[in-house]
This record gives C-alpha cells, structure tokens and sequence, in this order.
C-alpha cells in the first residue's frame, strides 16, 4: 500500500492566504491526515468552526490530554426546556489534533463559527477517511460534493457558514498563511460564501457559560470517534513516537489478539486443550469474516458491533464479551477519586447527564457518521450482590436440569459411545489373502509390504482386511475432563436420574453451582468427571458407598461405579492423559475392560461447551430460564 500525501490543491485556497481544508469529524485517519498537513507547512494562524465562546475552556482541556473530557454549552430552547451541545475532547477528532499540533507549535488559532443559543445539529454520513492512504485528498473530496447536502435557506447551518466565510475575510488582514478546517459537507458553501461576500448575521449572546467535565471512563463508547482500546494505542504510539500510519486497522488485530489474551487469562490453565481452541486458525476465519461483513455493510473499517457479532459467530459468547469488555479499554483515564480538576459526567446517545445527576439532551459540535443502537444477544455477567442474593433464596431440596444441554450432551455421548465400538471392532481386525471378496476394504499398507520382501509375488496377491461384528454394545461411558482432579474445586459431587429412557443416569463430581449464579433460581457448574449409564436405570449413589471407598481420588472413584454398575464387559473412557495402570487396577478387579478415548479427539470448543451446565431450582424455573442462559 503506498502512501499519497495529503497536497495543498488549488481547489482548497480562497486566496493566497487561505487554505480551506475539508475534514470528516471522529475519525483517526483523518486526523493524522491534518496533522501531517499541519507539521509540513508554515502556518501563521489556523481557523476553527467552533464559536468563541469554548476556546479556553476547549484548549484547556486539550492540554489535559490523553485524559478524555467535554466541553458543554448549556441551552435552553425556545419552551424553556434545558438542553446542551457539546465539544468533544477526543485526540481522534480532527479538530483537536489540529488544536494540539497548533499549541506545540505555537501557530495563533481563531474560533470562527458563529455564537448560537440553540445549536442545530445536522448529522450526515461522510466516507470513511480511511482511502486516503491511497487516494488524493482533492480526490476524495471532489467525489463528495455529488452527496454533500447544500444549506436550507436562511437555516442556522447557512448563517454559520455566511459568518466563518466573513470571519476568514478579517483574518486575512492579520495573517498570511491561514489554514481553515472546514466540517466536509459545509466547505463548498463556505468557499461560495467568501467569494460571493454573502450578508452574515451577528451573533447571538450565549445565555449560559459553558463547562469543562471529565468523562466517565463508562460512557467514552459514546463521545469518541474511535473505539476506546484503539484510542489508547494512538496515544501510546504518541508516547513512544511511533508510526501510527496504518493503525486504524492493526489497531483491530491488537484488540482482538487482547481480547483473546485476556479470555485465556479468564480459563483454566490446567485443560490446555479447552484454553487455546480460539487458534490462529479461527481467528484468521474470524477476520475473513469480519472483513466481508465490513464490505457488505459498505465500510472500509469495521465498527465494534460488526466486531463482536462475528467473534459471538466464531468463537461463541464468552469470547464476545471479553472483546466488547477489551473494547472500551482506556488506561489513560482515571476515575472520579483520581482526578480532582474537573466533575465528571456520564454520556449515552443523544444525552448527557451532569455531575449534579440532571439528564439532559445533548448535540455533539463534532459529530461524526451518526450513533444507533444495535441490538445483540450477550449475557453480561450479573453484579455480585445479585449472585449472593439468589444463592441465599435457593431451595436445597429442589433441582432439575436444563433439557436443551440434557439433548446436547446425550447426543454427544451417543456418538462417543459408537467412536467406542468401531475401536473395539478395530481390536479384532484381521489380515487375510484376497480370493473371492474385498471383506472390509484392501489393507495397503500389508500389500505393499509384501510386494517388496517378496518381489517374485503376483500384483493381484492383495491383503484384505476382515472386521468381524463387534458382540455387545457400550453401556457406561466416564468422561474426565482434567486430570487430576482438584476435590475442593469440584466439591459437588452427586447423581442425577433420568427423567425419561432417552435420558442416561448420570454420576458427576462439579464444581459448586452456588457460587456461579446467573439468574434467580439458575445456577453455572462445570464437570470435571462424568458417567453416563444408558439405558437407564437406578444405582446407589456411588459418591456415598462406602464399597469404594478404597479409591483414593475422584478419577478413580467414578471409575469404580462405572465398573461396578456396568452389565457389559466394556467401559469407554474419554481422558485427556493416557489410561493409568491405577485404573486398570480398578477395571480388572470388576471384571472389565476399559476402551481409551483421548480428549483431544473432541473439538475443544465443543467439549467446553458440554462441561458447562445449568441447575435450576425447580421445574417451573423451566419456564424463564432462556431468557438467562446462553445456548
């Protein structure tokens, strides 16, 4: 990709002294646009459509960055309702980088847009500044002016634009070398209104004086241009003077590899295989995704609910919610008990509470391409004093399962069960010399063996391969899921019968559902060791018979019961580590054999989503529960 720079054109100067630039508000590559602009030219003084009135308080809190704050102008429309518009302190608006570079550089700066008391706001979706790695400046915003919607007669938006072009018209008897940062779809007006010398309108007195507030570090998905966690990797790469060039879109690997760091950090770390299923592999199928969905949404840069809807997609709910968490990532800003200089106030679309807690509808001066709510199917994690709560209200001696991961995990062990016969057909396979049938199939490997110790032998002496039917059938099947087994982690231990024949008696040793409450009456465990016991059919409760209490681990216990309880010579084992002789021990000493499985056979996404299950407090809980959990 190379890179075009952004040239002063003919087509941007009102006169030799003024250079009008068009700019495209809360976008990160349009601001290094104007900052590399602004550092390769000599600039006397630098024009900003903001009204005067916010000029301290705006450039003081351009000198308080990477710290993310806002100035207000309090409103008060013509029914005498409050309202408010306001300035955003965001290092990825274009305004403010230009601001800051001014500053350092100690270029002269002027506020030109006009005073109002009641600011209108005229959103409009722009391009996305991004081509300009690619494409001219003059380019891109030639190709606009086919879409940029021209000014209502005699509207606010004109008389703005009518004052900034006879403000630019005084600064030139001060200045020679003025640079104008004019918003992209008024620029066009502006320059006919400096030519035409159009009549401007006074301004108006500001009824209220405007004020300068921290943001709460919750609510900067609502005012920055940029996400969060990529608006700290601008500051971080100001910090350490670094390129920055092409980071709107690494900046979106970084999040996700982030993200994916923080969710391993979130697992265990003694099942490998379930940690790591989120592998290069997925993510790259993520990315492609996510890279398709952009351009069908015709964007050149993915906005957060593309990004999280395709990790929920690929890599499943937990996964998306450690992104969404990673995305409004900002170090650089601290809470309420660590800033004293400004009060701190709270945003959302569309409105702005102050620090006095008053909600009030709010206009954002630098608007960029519009906010919407989208919505999306993610559980968040429910506040802890909820969680003690429901714990406390649980009725000990009521407790079902969920059905739908009852069908999920009964459908997995039936599939696991018939993997378990194939291996024990596979044990009884045979080799015999071709005559009049194939039998199960040629055995290549064989014949080309033969062929080469015995040269002189016919091509057609081929060695087949016969499996006779397998006698019996797979009646218990144990899963362990971590090897060994921590007994205060998976401190519940206990038997569940079926509620109908489809259903297989199951034994397990989990960890406590008390302590993962996730709605009234449901609670979150995980297995650490299973038996299923199909067809079913009552048993002791093998976790309170004292007939195995020679075992000396869980692991060894459940394979005790399944041993015991089991009619058929043969017990599957799905294990992450080969079989021990321990539990061969065990096997033998009930007359049984048992059929290895490794773990690492299965998906570890989908073994990690047959570990987890839900207990409910009693079957009418039924009725609501999937409102709660994630399927």
């Amino acid at each position: 990709m190379s890179l075009v720079a952004p040239p002063f054109d003919t087509i941007f100067s009102l006169s030799s002294n003024i250079q009008v630039f068009p700019i495209v508000h809360g976008n990160g590559d349009m601001a290094q646009t104007v900052r590399d602009l602004m550092v390769s030219q000599e600039i006397d003084c630098l024009a900003l459509p903001l009204p005067p009135s916010v000029e301290i308080l705006v450039e003081e809190g351009v000198e308080a960055l990477p710290i993310i704050s806002v100035v207000v102008s309090p409103e008060r429309q013509d029914d005498g309702i409050l309202n408010c518009s306001y300035v955003p302190i965001d290092p990825c608006q274009s305004l403010i980088m230009g601001i800051r570079v001014a500053i350092t550089e100690g270029i002269a700066r002027a506020y030109i847009d006009r005073e109002v008391g009641t600011f209108q706001s005229s959103p409009w979706v722009g391009p996305d500044p991004y081509v300009l790695k690619t494409v001219p400046l003059n380019s891109f915003a030639a190709a606009s002016i086919p879409f940029l919607p021209p000014p209502e007669p005699e509207s606010q938006r004109q008389t703005r634009i009518s004052w900034m072009a006879f403000r630019l018209h005084e600064l030139e008897l001060d200045y020679r070398n003025i640079v104008c940062l004019c918003p992209l779809m008024d620029w066009p007006w502006v320059r006919q209104a400096y030519y035409d010398r159009l009549p401007y309108v006074s301004p108006e007195q500001p009824t209220e004086r405007p004020a300068w507030w921290k943001l709460d570090p919750s609510s900067l998905y609502f005012l920055l241009g940029e996400l969060p966690f990529v608006t700290q990797l601008y500051e971080r790469r100001r910090e350490e003077a670094r390129a920055d060039t092409h980071l709107s879109i690494d900046a979106m690997k970084e999040l996700v590899l982030e993200a994916r760091s923080r969710w391993l950090a979130s697992r265990s770390s003694s099942v490998m295989q379930e940690a790591n299923w989120v592998t290069p592999q997925l993510l790259q199928r993520y990315f492609h995704y996510v890279r398709n969905r952009t351009l069908l949404e015709h964007r050149l840069k993915p906005d957060l609910y593309t990004l999280v809807h395709a990790a929920q997609q690929t890599a499943g709910d937990a996964f998306a919610l450690t992104l969404l968490e990673t995305a409004k990532t900002y170090d650089y800003q601290p809470d309420s008990s660590q800033l004293t200089i400004t009060p701190t106030a709270t945003m959302g679309i569309g409105e702005l509470q102050d620090p006095g807690g008053e909600v009030l509808p709010a206009k954002n001066r630098l608007q960029g391409d519009p906010q919407a709510w989208r919505s999306l199917a993610l559980r968040p994690k429910p506040p802890i004093q909820h969680k003690q709560s429901w714990a406390h209200q649980w009725n000990p001696f009521r407790q079902c399962s969920w059905p739908p991961e009852d069908l999920r995990i009964e459908s997995f062990a039936s599939h696991v069960r018939h993997q378990s016969k194939q291996m024990l057909g596979a044990d009884l396979a045979r080799l015999e010399k071709f005559s009049t049938s194939l039998e199960d199939g040629i055995d290549l490997r064989e014949t080309l063996r033969q062929w080469a110790t015995k040269p002189h032998r016919s091509v057609f002496d081929l060695q087949v391969k016969v499996t006779p039917p397998v006698r019996g059938t797979i009646e218990v099947l144990v899963f362990l899921f971590e090897v060994p087994a921590d007994p205060t982690l998976y401190s519940w231990r206990t038997t569940w019968f079926a509620e109908h024949q489809e259903e297989s008696t199951l034994c397990f040793y989990a960890t406590p559902f008390s302590t993962h409450m996730v709605a009234p009456g449901i609670g979150q465990a995980q297995y650490g060791g299973t038996m299923f016991l199909y067809p079913p059919r009552p048993i002791p409760d093998i976790w309170e018979n004292p007939l195995f209490n020679f075992t000396t681990t869980l692991e060894e216990r459940l394979l005790a019961g399944a041993c015991a309880h089991s009619q058929e010579s043969h017990v599957a084992v799905v294990s992450p580590v080969p079989l021990k002789a321990v539990w061969r021990n065990i096997a033998q000493r009930y007359g049984r054999k048992l059929v290895p499985l490794p773990l690492h056979r299965f998906s570890g996404q989908t073994v990690a989503r047959l570990r987890q299950f839900h207990v409910l407090n009693g079957h009418e809980i039924r009725s609501y529960a999937a409102k709660f959990i994630r399927e």
